[in-house]
């Protein structure tokens, strides 16, 4: 783990916003992707925008959606992600996401990885993300 990331695992509160279960499914071995989830509450009277994501445990981090196109699963990088006044961003399996790229090793269930979450307004925000099984699903979806 980093020197100067939160040592916080289940979430963390910087002034309106508050980064809540913040956690990643484990990946196969060999698998050089994984993704990371979490919400965004936003407390505040003005809305913000998550604008880019990095992680030691990985290359490479970049926002995501994912959709379904007919049969056809499809998945896109996205520039920043809304965060509504008074609202909630929701980051979760099959939806918005931090695709982790050319990860440094698997991500093993019981790990925990550090992420930075850089904000429009609010600025660098970071937390540590719990890695959970496979199956694992958000609390809110």
């Amino acid at each position: 783990m980093l020197a100067g990331f939160a040592a916080a695992a289940h979430g963390v509160t910087v002034g309106a916003l508050t980064i809540g279960h913040p956690f990643a499914r484990e990946t196969p071995p060999g698998a050089r992707t994984g993704g990371a989830y979490f919400t965004v509450a936003n407390a505040g009277k003005d809305a913000d925008r998550l604008v880019a994501v990095s992680s030691p445990a990985a290359a490479s981090a970049s926002l995501h959606t994912m959709a379904m196109d007919g049969t056809m699963m499809t998945m896109r990088a996205v520039a920043s992600l809304p965060v509504p006044a008074g609202g909630t961003l929701t980051l979760a399996p099959g939806g918005y996401h931090v695709m982790l790229e050319d990860l440094v090793k698997p991500l093993v269930k019981g790990d925990r990885i550090p992420l930075r979450l850089t904000f429009e307004k609010a600025g660098p925000i970071d937390v540590v993300v719990n890695v959970e099984s496979m199956t694992a699903a958000h609390p809110h979806s």
